[in-house]
């Protein structure tokens, strides 16, 4: 195993240079959500660069801090590479992280509970319309692994889920999906006082996105239609 030592130091944004052949593309929201997760909890994860100051990791991180009009970074000089470990480095670092999997159970009470704090859902990586999406998924599943198992457990005499199940009123699973999505970009405070008067609902500094018209929280989700 190779072990290194690493020092923590600072560089001027200005400074770094990004790599020529990065094959990952950081389109202008993700970005922008990277610069909302800097703002939010700072910069917790350094940029590698090598002795050059050339990025290896942290493109995205970078792009944000200009975004943020951060002056420097933290960053982690890996010294010694050849050019073909920074090259398989640059690949691997974005690949790795693509190959894991979620635990679709904890992701989704972990989800609900911040929903239940008011938390801004955008700051985990996810967009309110996709945590609203993925708890409509994760319902209907649910909903066809029970009647799956109903079905299963037929015959006189039987015991356990069926018989509790026999009798109980159809599910029903209302879409939580929006019919349509329209993004709205607002140039000042005053349009945005504008357009929440157009609405007729209240737009803080953490709402990120609204349902027109209003819904309210659904209780069994933990979903926020604010």
């Amino acid at each position: 195993m190779n072990t290194r030592a690493f020092n923590l130091i600072a560089r001027k944004v200005e400074d770094l240079i990004p790599y020529d052949s990065n094959a990952r593309v950081h389109n202008e929201a993700q970005v922008a959500q990277i610069a909302a997760s800097i703002k939010e909890f700072g910069f917790t994860n350094p940029v590698l660069i090598d002795e050059q100051n050339t990025i290896i990791a942290g493109e995205g991180r970078v792009l944000a801090a200009q975004k943020l009009k951060l002056e420097t970074v933290p960053c982690v000089v890996l010294a010694g590479l050849t050019e073909a470990q920074k090259s398989a480095y640059v690949i691997a670092d974005n690949k790795l992280a693509l190959s894991a999997d979620w635990d679709l159970g904890l992701l989704h009470a972990e989800l609900a509970r911040l929903a239940d704090l008011d938390f801004s859902m955008n700051l985990t990586g996810f967009s309110e319309v996709e945590v609203m999406a993925f708890f409509d998924h994760v319902d209907n599943e649910l909903a066809v692994e029970l009647a799956g198992t109903g079905a299963t457990q037929a015959g006189e005499g039987a015991s356990g889920p069926q018989v509790d199940w026999n009798g109980m009123p159809e599910f029903d699973q209302p879409s939580a999906g929006p019919f349509r999505t329209v993004y709205v970009h607002l140039n000042d405070q005053a349009a945005v006082d504008a357009f929440a008067e157009l609405i007729g609902q209240r737009l803080t500094d953490k709402t990120k996105s609204v349902w027109y018209p209003k819904q309210a929280k659904i209780a069994a989700t933990g979903v926020v239609y604010a």
